[in-house]
């Protein structure tokens, strides 16, 4: 395929400023999404607020039922105005969200808060992820997604370090101002950025229709590869963000101190920064589809040895550790996968997809997370996730052989002739 030597430049080298900006929101909105695991052990005691532990599972998952929205509107909205704009909205109102948990006074006003802060996280983060993608190398497409998403597990890591001081002497409603105000100051760090439009991912994105965008992404082999993501995706983070949500209470059930549970939580969140970054290696080497199988596997046998072996703090912390390599990492390969598997155009319409699927496995993770941990306690919680670990793995194999068996150009509309893995596709190339 022909292209510009502006192009091939373009093509050739990561806009690294860019990058470490998304991943700062990506950050910001990690400590946002996962510093609700940490308060749960206080939220259960506080009487004031007059919620159960199903109850609490339920607004745990409800901030994912936002994020689905989010994500699923960001790319209609980036077409009409930008990127840019859409990151600026998104961040404010996550902000707001922030705030509002603070100040919440029973679980109605808990959850509707939530809710915004989802909505804004899933239109940040898709958005972000987009525009750290568009701005990278296309043999650095694993590396770049793993630093902008790593932001997630490190957001998580920041809100169970500060919980270890915060929580014992002010309470829990400290640990969301905190985030709201964390949003704030990434707010005007974004404003104040610009934010490339002439990449040659963005100039191809801009030259199909919405309606061309969507063709490719759920019609013919797209639509198979769109249904094995979303299993993926849904299974994934089943188990992945209900462990956020309730691993530290599943440990005090356990028979562990607060304190102890909250250093397994940063277990956790750590493994998965550190791990992520190991697999998005090998990921750009030998593949991110083949890599997720291998980070699937992880996430199985971390829940089995929870379930199976002595409750031993050695052991438990190498389960967690394996739990968090394969959580974070297996959603890390599967965004890569998808962004990869179809043509530039439609990038950001199925990056939002797997994305929106991913929140949804959110969504339902901390609310069967809590049915379980009411009925069964910590073994019933952990039963669960396995359960869905397992369904992952096996749906990540039939991504790997998707990924192998379908050609590029399957998922094009007439008269694309774009190639494979990332490269671009010129306005030639592409339909009117």
């Amino acid at each position: 395929m022909p292209t510009t030597p502006g192009m091939k430049q373009i093509e050739s080298r990561s806009n690294s400023a860019i990058v470490l900006l998304c991943m700062i929101i990506t950050v910001i909105e990690g400590y946002n999404l996962i510093v609700y695991g940490s308060v749960v052990p206080l939220l259960v005691a506080d009487t004031s607020m007059g919620v159960t532990e199903q109850e609490l599972g339920l607004i745990g998952g409800v901030v994912y039922i936002g994020a689905v929205l989010g994500a699923l509107l960001a790319p209609l909205v980036a077409d009409r105005t930008s990127k840019k704009a859409v990151l600026i909205i998104a961040i404010a109102v996550f902000a707001a969200g922030a705030v509002m948990a603070g100040l919440s006074v029973n679980g109605t006003t808990l959850g509707v808060a939530r809710f915004l802060s989802g909505l804004g996280v899933g239109g940040a983060l898709t958005t972000a992820m987009t525009v750290a993608r568009n701005n990278a190398a296309s043999n650095k497409a694993s590396l770049v997604v793993t630093i902008t998403m790593a932001g997630i597990p490190l957001g998580g890591v920041v809100a169970a370090l500060l919980a270890i001081p915060i929580l014992p002497a002010f309470g829990w409603r400290p640990m969301f101002f905190i985030g709201g105000a964390m949003a704030l100051l990434i707010l005007v760090a974004v404003v104040f950025t610009k934010v490339p439009t002439d990449t040659a991912q963005e100039v191809a994105g801009r030259s199909w229709s919405g309606k061309q965008k969507l063709t490719a992404v759920f019609k013919g082999h797209g639509a198979i590869v769109a249904v094995l993501i979303a299993g993926c995706a849904i299974a994934n983070m089943v188990a992945w963000q209900g462990m956020n949500v309730w691993a530290a209470q599943a440990m005090v059930d356990l028979g562990f101190t607060l304190s102890t549970a909250l250093l397994f939580t940063f277990a956790l969140t750590g493994a998965a920064v550190l791990g992520s970054f190991v697999t998005a290696w090998v990921a750009d080497r030998r593949g991110s589809a083949l890599t997720a199988v291998g980070t699937g596997a992880c996430t199985v046998l971390g829940l089995a040895g929870i379930l199976l072996l002595p409750t031993s703090i050695p052991t438990v912390t190498i389960c967690i550790a394996l739990i968090g390599i394969g959580g974070h990492s297996t959603m890390n390969l599967v965004h890569t996968t998808t962004s990869d598997i179809y043509p530039l155009p439609s990038r950001a319409s199925a990056l939002g997809w797997s994305n929106s699927t991913s929140f949804i496995g959110a969504f339902l993770g901390p609310t069967l997370g809590g049915m379980a941990i009411a009925s069964g306690g910590a073994q019933g919680l952990f039963t669960t996730f396995a359960t869905a670990a397992g369904i992952c793995l096996l749906a990540l194999i039939g991504l790997y052989i998707a990924d192998r068996k379908y050609d590029h150009a399957s998922f094009h509309q007439p008269g694309d002739h774009g190639s494979r893995h990332g490269e671009p596709l010129l306005p030639s190339d592409v339909p009117a």
